[in-house]
């Protein structure tokens, strides 16, 4: 019986150390949406979404991708990645990022175009 009492007291106090799930743990983070929707971009090539310098996605024709981030600024830069799609090797590039002020709660969408320097994030509606 003693037993019983001191596994139901240790069980108890494992419980309580765990913390409870909240859903309000979310509202620090701030959604990306990427998209190669439209035909602006007149490659067939891959499109690489680099983060913070980092590969975080790749994008084919009418795809497009989202993020959950943390909010706050983020760098991003589009590059053609290599393939085997003829004509998708790199050459020389722009190496310029885009940096975005992410606010906690919103839901940011951009779509990728061909711009003066190469490709480029204009701002889009989200289209709800």
């Amino acid at each position: 019986m003693f037993r019983a009492v001191l596994g139901v007291v240790g069980l108890l106090s494992t419980l309580s150390a765990v913390p409870p799930a909240s859903a309000e743990g979310n509202a620090d983070y701030s959604v990306l949406i990427i998209s190669r929707e439209r035909l602006e971009v007149a490659t067939s090539c891959e499109i690489g979404i680099y983060l913070n310098d980092q590969l975080s996605g790749r994008v084919f024709q009418e795809q497009s991708t989202s993020f959950n981030l943390p909010a706050g600024p983020v760098d991003v830069r589009l590059r053609v990645l290599p393939g085997q799609m003829p004509g998708c090797a790199p050459g020389i590039e722009d190496q310029r990022s885009t940096r975005l002020n992410l606010q906690a709660g919103q839901i940011n969408k951009y779509r990728i175009a061909m711009g003066q320097h190469g490709l480029e994030l204009q701002r889009a509606g989200l289209g709800y």
